[in-house]
């Protein structure tokens, strides 16, 4: 799998914003990949080095609107890392 395929996009939740000043960033990732996988594209995506990867498998909410109801989309969320005095992510350095 490409990088580009396995990190789908950043995760930006009050609880996401706090872990950004202790380099800890949330991403959605692919449901298929593994830590290794995650660890590998956000290494090469961001030029840094990832200390660890923690990851979670979201079920999907249910939902009604009017007489239709079903399921949102399941994915999977990687918490991710960073090595002590590793150059933090400039993509989150600008929320802050």
């Amino acid at each position: 799998m490409d990088a580009y395929q396995i990190i789908k996009k950043p995760i930006l939740t009050e609880k996401s914003y706090a872990g950004i000043p202790l380099k800890k960033y949330t991403f959605s990732v692919d449901v298929k990949a593994t830590k290794t996988q995650i660890k590998k594209a956000v290494e090469e995506l961001f030029s840094v080095k990832v200390d660890k990867v923690n990851t979670i498998n979201v079920a999907g909410k249910y939902k009604r609107q009017g007489r239709n109801e079903g399921y949102t989309s399941k994915y999977k969320k990687a918490f991710v890392t960073l090595k002590e005095g590793e150059k933090a992510i400039a993509f989150f350095e600008g929320l802050l």
